[in-house]
Formats: structure tokens, sequence, C-alpha cells
């Protein structure tokens, strides 16, 4: 992206995590810009290069958050109607606000006063300094800084008795209540061959090692797998488990085939939604789909999913039956559990009542007719 600054041309790399195109026009502000302004600007399409004081800037995001939230009316209807109006509004918000920029130096470091040391951070999210300057939205560089926070803290995990360190770009395991239930399950034989599908963070990978299980952990995506195999290491089960790059399935059959699917059946608008939203639930289809052919005798799949879907109205405990059945499975058992996470008590939030009585379950499947469990 270029623009014209102090009578000469710039130009910088263009980045965006969630593919948002480069500003076909930028303009240069700085501490006098207020939210207003901004907003005009930001919808007219222009792209704003930030070049007053750091926290200034932040001051602008939050400012223009408050202000586009404040004129949005509120939303009405049904549960469904809600999310899919709270899903645009976020997505509209997300579109202006990224449109407020700023310029990583050549070694990602930041020319602005008050300015932290982004440096760490953006080598964390983004990879090693190219030697070329990059131009990212301030939401996105906010986002960077409090994921490397998260990382270098971790995230405690009771079942494990230690912390788990999340990567950039994958998803944290903030929501200990499903890391329980699958510590807790039977096991389907002692010291079983498991398959771990979708591990992300490593952290059910992690457990079902921690229990004496020999552990083939699989996820798409290039950052989980390196999260993974570094929190694996870091807990001292490399011996346990070991982390590979694919679609789902590696290899040969498994005593225990555990997954946690994306829960809720929307589309992503970033690659860091992809732990959370799944265009027509086709991560949990393919995986009940493929399930039976990857178990051993007498093995069994655990299905960690949430029912928030079927709250909302996007999916019905019909339609997840029927997937069940028609993948030649049965459900041995079902363990139920309830959130305990701050959302769950938010009643400012549109979507409490749903939040509210959220049931997240292990589904123990087997091959075989359907058992019946609704």
């Amino acid at each position: 992206m270029s623009w014209s600054e102090n009578g000469s041309t710039h130009s910088a790399r263009w980045h965006s995590e969630n593919s948002a195109p480069a500003p076909a026009t930028v303009v240069v502000i700085d501490d006098r810009s207020s939210a207003k302004a901004a907003h005009r600007t930001a919808e007219s399409g222009a792209g704003m290069l930030w070049r007053g004081d750091f926290h200034a800037a932040r001051r602008l995001v939050q400012d223009l958050d408050r202000r586009l939230r404040r004129l949005r009316p509120e939303p009405e209807g049904d549960a469904a109607q809600l999310f899919h109006a709270q899903r645009a509004a976020r997505a509209e918000r997300a579109e202006l606000l990224g449109r407020v920029l700023v310029l990583l130096e050549a070694d990602r470091s930041l020319a602005l006063r008050r300015a932290p040391d982004v440096r760490e951070a953006c080598a964390h999210a983004y990879g090693p300094p190219t030697g070329e300057a990059m131009c990212v939205s301030v939401p996105e560089l906010l986002g960077v800084i409090s994921a490397h926070q998260w990382h270098q803290k971790g995230v405690d995990v009771p079942a494990l008795g230690a912390r788990i360190h999340p990567d950039y770009g994958v998803f944290s395991p903030v929501r200990g209540e499903y890391v329980d239930l699958v510590a807790e399950a039977p096991m389907p034989v002692p010291r079983p061959a498991v398959f771990d599908i979708g591990t992300g963070t490593g952290v059910l990978a992690a457990v079902l090692g921690r229990r004496g299980a020999n552990v083939v952990a699989t996820d798409i995506n290039p950052r989980a797998v390196a999260c993974a195999r570094a929190n694996v290491d870091r807990l001292g089960l490399g011996a346990q488990v070991r982390v590979e790059e694919a679609d789902l399935w590696p290899a040969g059959r498994a005593d225990l085939v555990v997954c946690n699917p994306p829960w809720i059946p929307a589309r992503p608008t970033s690659a860091l939604e992809l732990g959370v939203y799944d265009q027509d639930s086709d991560v949990l289809h393919r995986f009940l789909a493929g399930l039976a052919e990857h178990l051993a005798p007498a093995g069994e799949g655990w299905l960690v999913l949430s029912d928030l879907a079927e709250r909302l109205g996007l999916r019905t405990r019909a339609e997840l039956l029927d997937r069940i059945a028609d993948a030649g499975l049965s459900v041995r058992a079902r363990c139920d559990t309830v959130p305990r996470h701050p959302r769950a008590s938010d009643s400012t939030d549109p979507l409490h009542l749903a939040r509210r009585d959220e049931v997240t379950s292990l589904w123990r499947l087997v091959p075989g007719s359907r058992a019946g469990d609704r």
C-alpha cells in the first residue's frame, strides 16, 4: 500500500490476518483526529495511518468502537436472528475499526510516541522480520500484543496440573469444563492408542497422555501443530504424544478417537475464528462420517460438543442424531457439564439465555445401530 506524507510518496507491505484488502486510499492522521472524523473517513473506505501517540491510537479505536455500537440499533428477533445480527454487527465494526493503521518498521518496531516494544510479539505472530516495513491495523496489532501476553503467561489447566501456552491464531483452552470431561471419561481399554483430531494447543492430547494413552494428535493449521508440539515438549510428554499436520485423520486405527470440533455452524470471518465457527458443520460431519473406519475393534469415539448451536436455532438435536446414525454409529453414553465462563452470567449479552442454559457434552460413540440417546 502507498500513501503521501510530507510531500513524498511512501509504501509498505500490507498484512491482514482476516484477509482484508489493502486500502486503495490512505490518509495520515494523528492525535487531533476525533472518533467522529475517523468514522466518516472509515466509511469512505480510506485507511488512516496513525502518526501520533500510541496510547491515543488505542483510545481512538475504543472511542470509534463505542460510537459504532451506539449508532447501531438494538437487534430484535429470536435467538437465531439475534446471533446473525450480532455477527453482522461485529463484522461491520471490525471492517471499520480495521481502517485505523500503524506502520511496523523493518525490524517490526513502532516509531510512535510512548509505543511499547512490540518486536517480540510480532515475531511470535508473524515470524522473523523480512527486512521490509509492514502496515497492519491497530486492532490486529492490539490482538497480537494480547496473544503474546497470553502465550507468555499460559492458561492454567487443573486437569493437567500445569499451564498450556497458546500461540497466536490457536484457540485457547479457556473453557476448562470440556477439558474436565475428557479427563474424567472412562477409557475404552487400558493404555489406549488415541487419535486427537483438531488438537489446537494440544491440551486434550496432553490430558490423555497423562492418563497413559499413546496419542497421535493432528491439526490442519501449521500454527496449531507447532503450538501443540511445544506444549507437549514443555510438559515432558514427547514419548506419549506425537503431533502431525493433517486434515483430520492420521494413518491407521485407534482404540479411542477424540474430537472437539468448532461448535457453531457459521462462516468464520478470519483464520482466528476457525476454532469456534465451522461453516455448514463441515468438520463435525466429516469426523462423524470417517469415525467408524478409523476405530480399532472395541474402539470408541469421543465427540466433545456444546449444544449452544441448538439453543441458537442453528442446528437441532435430531439433525445431530441423524448424522450419528447415518455414519453407522450409536451412542454408548453421554457425559454433560455446564459452562463456568463469565459470559454465561452476563445478562447484558443479547444471547445470555442461550449461554446460561448451554450444556457441553462428551458423546461416547461406537459403531452399530442407533442407541436412541436424545
